[in-house]
């Protein structure tokens, strides 16, 4: 716990820039109106696409003894994985709906 403790005091800045990331993310989504999040989430995805493959390269860097580095890296490709998928299964549904629909012909 010390050395959690010890690294957020060494890394402030940082923890300063998440928090208010956090915070700039909730107010520009909440302020998206809902017929442009579909396109936004296609966009997206490529976002989580990087994120998934930062999370494998800090899996593969990590020490073995590293468990805090081992857990989250896993997290985040299992996460990442999963928004890339729902992102991918909502744009096309969204396409879908633009998609000209069969006629079935009648004998």
């Amino acid at each position: 716990m010390k050395e959690i403790i010890h690294l957020l005091q060494q890394n402030i800045d940082m923890v300063y820039i998440v928090v208010l990331m956090i915070f700039l993310g909730i107010e520009v989504i909440g302020r998206v109106p809902s017929v442009l999040h579909t396109p936004l989430m296609s966009g997206a995805n490529a976002i989580h696409g990087v994120v998934i493959i930062g999370a494998i390269i800090v899996m593969g860097k990590a020490e073995s003894g590293n468990y805090l580095a081992l857990i989250l890296g896993f997290l985040a490709v299992v996460l990442g994985t999963l928004n890339v998928v729902g992102g991918f299964v909502v744009t096309d549904r969204m396409l879908e709906m633009f998609r000209k629909k069969k006629v079935k012909s009648e004998k």
